[in-house]
């Protein structure tokens, strides 16, 4: 990679672990596309997840006295079946598609709550959850809209859910970078892993901002501008992967 992409990713990493740290979520959406961007698709996924899961492993970490550790404990059977169901798969999108399918994941939080009424408390459905975000994350590189429908209607702190989404999404990542890991180094198409060494402490920097954010919030503003967020960037994605569709750089 030349200078000019490499700070563009530094820049992206700091700036999207910071909104990540706020609403534990939509920063990972908006890395996966600048990482598209410039890498092909099987090295975005992997130096995707490398990142996210710095940066949730350490807003893990900030917000650990919240975490929900019986959910998450019940999350990792289902993040467990994906990931014994995902070895015997050989699945990779051309970046067009990526584009859409990254757009259309934050529909998920639009449908109607008597339509889809998920809880991440209840035991099923955190098995669900752990299953569905798992494979979804490995598919397009990021889940975290379908998280959230999980636990949109979990009776609990805004701070124990963005720990928990958190400690689940290092699960996630982990299973999407052993996924991607070897077709990566097979293609070449990994950067230099210098640059990851500065992206790591950005990283850190930005969840530790966006948690100190997230403390000044409360809970209906949090649910808001979640919503609206990750939204309007799903749109721009699926504007460029249509684009890609029809031949347009």
């Amino acid at each position: 990679m030349n200078a000019i992409a490499v700070f563009i990713l530094l820049a992206a990493t700091f700036v999207t672990a910071t909104i990540s740290g706020i609403f534990g979520m939509a920063g990972g959406l908006l890395l996966m596309g600048v990482l598209a961007l410039i890498l092909p698709v099987s090295a975005a996924m992997v130096v995707h997840g490398t990142i996210q899961s710095v940066s949730n492993g350490w807003r893990a970490v900030i917000l650990r006295n919240w975490i929900a550790w019986r959910i998450l404990t019940i999350y990792l059977i289902g993040s467990a079946a994906a990931a014994g169901l995902l070895i015997w798969l050989t699945f990779e999108l051309d970046k067009a598609w990526l584009f859409i399918a990254l757009g259309l994941v934050p529909g998920i939080i639009w449908i109607p709550r008597q339509w889809l009424h998920l809880d991440a408390s209840k035991p099923v459905h955190a098995i669900a959850c752990g299953f569905s975000v798992t494979g979804l994350n490995v598919i397009a590189g990021v889940s975290g809209p379908l998280l959230d429908v999980f636990f949109a209607e979990t009776e609990v702190d805004r701070r124990a859910i963005v720990a928990t989404k958190a400690a689940t999404q290092v699960v996630s990542h982990g299973v999407k970078i052993g996924y991607y890991i070897l077709p990566a180094l097979s293609a070449g198409a990994l950067p230099a892993g210098h640059w990851l060494m500065l992206a790591i402490p950005l990283a850190i920097l930005g969840t530790t901002l966006g948690t100190r954010v997230l403390n000044l919030m409360s809970d209906i503003q949090f649910r808001q501008w979640t919503k609206w967020i990750v939204s309007a960037i799903g749109l721009v994605y699926i504007v460029r992967g249509l684009l890609l569709l029809a031949g347009t750089n």
